[in-house]
């Protein structure tokens, strides 16, 4: 046998060749796992490169990030307004709040300070919003509640490269001390502003009230120097159980504070606070001139005039509704809703008979955010005529004129 040597350089690489191929008895399962084991070898080095790349693109992106978040933490910071108090004038809920300005404001000038400031009474779900540059302001709260108020600083222009900063918020509360329990506030409280030319306001006595108690009302709003008690009071049994007041048109679109307070030779009384909008109270006169005729036998037309009164007619919406006879013991009312139309053109598939046909309306969204019905046009009536058509007429002037016309026909005929 030729030693590896004489073989030459290629005699050892078959050797060994040979050897791999060849198994020695009973080893042959021990160097086939680690043949499998060192075959993934070749691939994950060939897996560097994109590794490699996926590296350097996570590195860049870093890098941004920290770019950015320096950029971000470059602008100027919004300091919160300082001292937020809340003071009570005497106007029945209506609370001044006053804040002085953050300790760095004087340093922002390239910049707008402005001012979030949000108030409720406890209990409400939402915060009414108001913006501001000011450091003072003047807000309706429901005194027989905590007043809650919140102030923070807004920041906008060169000094933050443009984008709105926000400073965190401040709080304040206010509570007027309450006298006399929760019982003896008056019940069920209710106003309406009739026509836009005055306010009622009702009430009844509460729980815990003695029969000797007198109530009084005080009222205020932006214009008067100081609360004014009512002068016109609605009474029963010697008791005042409401209020009517007159020449509120400056109260228009404000806030209207009121306070019902009571008082006893026995007990103190809890006072009632609630502050108003009268436009969202405002109940009109009903519509006028309604006529109602039948051109076609499925044509229904309608007109009418918007009350006389004092409300807008640009303030107004209506809603018609008709009695149809179907031939059942009840007629059965279907209703129509415009917008300040005054008048309105029904098609009528079916043929049921129409009973009455009758209109109201009421302050529309474009004037308040809610409001009463006015109540309904006056009783209907119907005269039938040839072919089956019929003509409605609800205007007290031409039954009038009609009943003239009549008598003198007749007074013609007497005559022949």
């Amino acid at each position: 046998m030729q030693s590896l040597e004489q073989r030459g350089p290629g005699a050892a690489e078959e050797l060994s060749a040979q050897h791999r191929r060849t198994p020695h008895p009973g080893r042959a399962s021990l160097h086939a796992p680690q043949d499998t084991r060192h075959r993934p070898a070749q691939p994950l080095m060939s897996l560097l490169p994109m590794a490699s790349q996926w590296i350097c693109a996570l590195a860049a992106a870093l890098m941004w990030g920290c770019a950015a978040a320096s950029s971000s933490s470059s602008h100027t910071a919004a300091a919160a307004p300082q001292d937020l108090h809340i003071t009570d004038p005497g106007l029945l809920g209506s609370l001044d709040i006053e804040w002085k300005p953050p300790p760095n404001a004087q340093t922002f000038n390239d910049c707008t300070v402005r001012y979030r400031f949000e108030h409720h009474s406890a209990g409400d779900r939402d915060w009414k919003v108001i913006f501001t540059k000011k450091l003072k302001l003047r807000a309706g709260f429901d005194l027989s509640r905590i007043a809650e108020v919140r102030v923070q600083t807004l920041l906008e222009g060169r000094c933050t490269d443009g984008v709105e900063v926000q400073s965190d918020w401040i709080y304040a509360t206010f509570q007027v001390p309450l006298q006399g329990k929760l019982e003896s506030e008056v019940q069920n409280f209710h106003c309406i502003y009739h026509d836009w030319e005055y306010l009622k306001c009702t009430w009844q006595p509460g729980l815990l009230t003695p029969h000797s108690v007198h109530y009084g009302l005080y009222y205020w709003y932006e214009g008067l120097d100081h609360a004014v008690q009512c002068d016109t009071y609605v009474q029963e049994h010697g008791m005042n159980i409401g209020c009517v007041l007159q020449n509120l048109s400056q109260a228009e679109y404000k806030d209207l504070s009121i306070c019902v307070n009571g008082s006893g030779a026995t007990a103190l009384l809890r006072p009632l606070y609630v502050t108003l909008r009268l436009h969202n109270l405002a109940k009109p006169l009903p519509p006028e001139q309604l006529v109602v005729s039948m051109p076609a036998a499925q044509e229904l037309h309608l007109t009418w005039t918007p009350p006389s009164g004092k409300t807008p007619p640009q303030c107004l919406e209506y809603e018609v509704q008709l009695a149809e006879d179907d031939g059942e013991d009840k007629a059965s009312w279907v209703s129509v809703s415009t917008q300040m139309e005054t008048k309105l053109t029904i098609y009528r598939a079916n043929q049921s008979r129409v009973s009455c046909v009758r209109v109201r309306g009421r302050t529309n969204i474009f004037c308040a955010d809610q409001g009463f019905w006015s109540e309904w046009t006056q009783e209907c009536f119907s005269v039938s005529r040839k072919e089956g058509f019929r003509l409605f007429v609800f205007v007290p002037l031409i039954l009038s004129l009609s009943s003239s016309f009549m008598l003198m026909l007749v007074g013609q005929c007497m005559k022949r």
